[in-house]
């Protein structure tokens, strides 16, 4: 688990190289999609955290032009890009106006840890820890960037949902897609999980830390029992070389368990006893 890349993200504790063995589990083959989602709302009634606060995130370029100025409410500095838009939620992702009717086989997004694991409950089924999440994600390959080798598009082929072009002004859509696509619309890797890499971040059940060591052999990691933000793995469709390249296997970033995002969804597993 882990990588000594030297591109990556040092102070994100993607380091050192360190062996963990697992107990066996099953894992969701996609992310959980709108459509799933929509099942678990309509049978529990269930408002997200975003419903709850009015708000959710948005990448300022998929706002209607027509509408940004009635849509936006502020942006998150440093990062601009991200919108405050009042009214965007799983079903109404771009604010007002907007439904996922199109896009029922998309990952569900603007979902909190908090709406995630409420989610994963309902299914009798749980977050997966990072461990969990790499192993299954590496396909049965040790130690490569991505779910199918070291390279990103082997013999030009793109293989998964990320940022072509120049961030964050311009998307080119190189591999089919400017935001979120259907979960199926890649190859999967070698497990057979479809969209472990870009797409859209999926949460992880740990809390975030750092303090890795290559010296402890450990079996069913969890993190640490407490902590601010949760883990996310896997990259989304914003990933780009020259912001953030997190769409590797090892790399790793967080947020709070109360946020959320268009770019962030999640999948589930079923631990064994």
């Amino acid at each position: 688990m882990g990588t000594d890349y030297q591109r990556g993200f040092p102070a994100d504790g993607e380091g050192p190289v360190r062996p963990v063995s697992l107990s066996a589990f099953d894992i969701d083959t996609y992310p959980v999609t709108n459509a799933d989602f929509a099942a678990f709302v309509e049978a529990t009634k269930f408002r997200t955290e975003a419903e709850v606060f009015g708000w959710s995130f948005v990448f300022w370029s998929h706002i209607p032009p027509e509408r940004f100025e009635e849509l936006v409410e502020d942006t998150a500095a440093p990062t601009p890009w991200w919108c405050k838009v009042p009214g965007a939620t799983w079903n109404h992702p771009l604010g007002p106006g907007s439904d996922v009717e199109a896009t029922l086989n998309h990952p569900v997004v603007h979902v909190s840890w908090n709406d995630a694991a409420a989610y994963a409950a309902w299914a009798s089924k749980a977050l997966p820890t990072e461990t969990q999440w790499e192993y299954a994600a590496r396909g049965g390959l040790e130690q490569k960037l991505y779910p199918w080798g070291d390279e990103l598009t082997p013999g030009g082929k793109h293989l998964c949902n990320i940022w072509q072009g120049q961030f964050p002004r311009h998307d080119t859509g190189e591999d089919g897609y400017r935001g979120s696509c259907p979960v199926d619309s890649f190859p999967p890797n070698g497990y057979g999980l479809y969209s472990v890499t870009g797409n859209v971040w999926e949460w992880c059940a740990d809390w975030f830390h750092t303090g890795f060591s290559a010296k402890s052999a450990l079996r069913d990691p969890a993190g640490p029992s407490t902590g601010e933000a949760k883990v996310m793995k896997g990259g989304s469709f914003l990933c780009h070389a020259s912001y953030c390249n997190r769409y590797r296997v090892a790399a790793r970033t967080c947020n709070t368990p109360d946020s959320s995002a268009s770019n962030i969804g999640f999948r589930c597993v079923r631990n064994f006893a």
